[in-house]
């Protein structure tokens, strides 16, 4: 309860405080990628539990001839990767705080084609409800393996604390500012979870 309390109020502030980022980022948006500015993306949350998560469009809708979108590395633009760098994109989140979609600090929510391709252990990242940032973001983030980036959610899973959560929004602000772990090493986003292999 403390907790959701907290997320509510800091979201609200947050929009609040944030409402002239959030229309210059969505002007930007719409005239350098294009409308809707909104990306919309269902994600698996707590109990795996499906739900929307919003983020500012940082990619086009390009097509090839077959009309089958183009790699992410060709639809991405110089205003997309800015948005990625300052994690400008994740801000209409807050609204997924609010809603109690997710919490402030808790594993990110992954895609939905994920869920069978999880072992046992790595299902219970599932056991809280997901976050805007969390132990693997301010741990390596998408520089990271997945079985690296699995293995820090399972620890904050065991170990979640309020204090634990202040110091990983603490860290999470000095991360965005240095814009480090934001892309996987040659990849414009983090590669896709292809499940675990015998030694995974």
């Amino acid at each position: 309860m403390i907790k959701r309390v907290t997320d509510v109020t800091t979201a609200s502030i947050g929009i609040v405080l944030a409402s002239p980022i959030f229309i210059a980022t969505g002007y930007l948006v719409a005239i350098k990628i294009g409308k809707p500015v909104i990306f919309k993306q269902t994600r698996v949350g707590k109990d795996n539990q499906l739900f929307d998560l919003y983020k500012f469009r940082t990619m086009t809708n390009e097509t090839d001839g077959e009309g089958n979108l183009l790699p992410n590395e060709e639809r991405h633009t110089k205003t997309g990767r800015m948005l990625r760098k300052y994690s400008l994109d994740e801000l209409p989140q807050l609204i997924n705080v609010i809603k109690g979609d997710i919490s402030l600090v808790g594993p990110r929510p992954l895609l939905v084609d994920y869920l069978p391709l999880y072992n046992a252990r790595q299902s219970r990242r599932h056991e809280v409800k997901p976050g805007i940032t969390g132990w693997a973001q301010v741990n390596g983030r998408n520089s990271i393996s997945w079985q690296e980036k699995f293995e820090l959610d399972i620890w904050y899973v065991e170990n979640r604390s309020m204090l634990l959560d202040l110091y990983i929004i603490y860290l999470t602000i000095i991360k965005v500012f240095k814009s480090e772990g934001v892309n996987s090493t040659g990849t414009v986003t983090m590669r896709r979870f292809e499940g675990n292999t015998e030694n995974g």
